[in-house]
């Protein structure tokens, strides 16, 4: 379920603004992005796993309070995650 080393540093690679951006508004949505589309996935096999999707859910309450708060702050960089991460909004 976890992300792999490699796929974590290739999605900071992707969303960083400068060399030691690790934990910046746009790194957290698309790392948590990538977890939740993990956690979707695994719910199309799993479908009764409850434990496992309350997890899912305090995921996206997460990501929607950091795209809020990008939203607010820096609406440019808002417009580029979600059009990068092909989110709805």
């Amino acid at each position: 379920m976890a992300l792999t080393k490699d796929k974590k540093t290739q999605i900071i690679t992707g969303f960083k603004q400068h060399d030691k951006d690790t934990g910046s508004a746009k790194v957290q949505v698309a790392l948590l992005t990538e977890r939740i589309n993990a956690l979707t996935d695994h719910f199309k096999v799993y479908k009764k796993d409850h434990g496992s999707r309350q997890g899912l859910l305090k995921l996206v309450g997460k990501r929607r309070r950091l795209l809020d708060y990008l939203k607010v702050n820096d609406g440019d960089a808002y417009s580029e995650v979600v059009k990068k991460l092909d989110l709805r909004k």
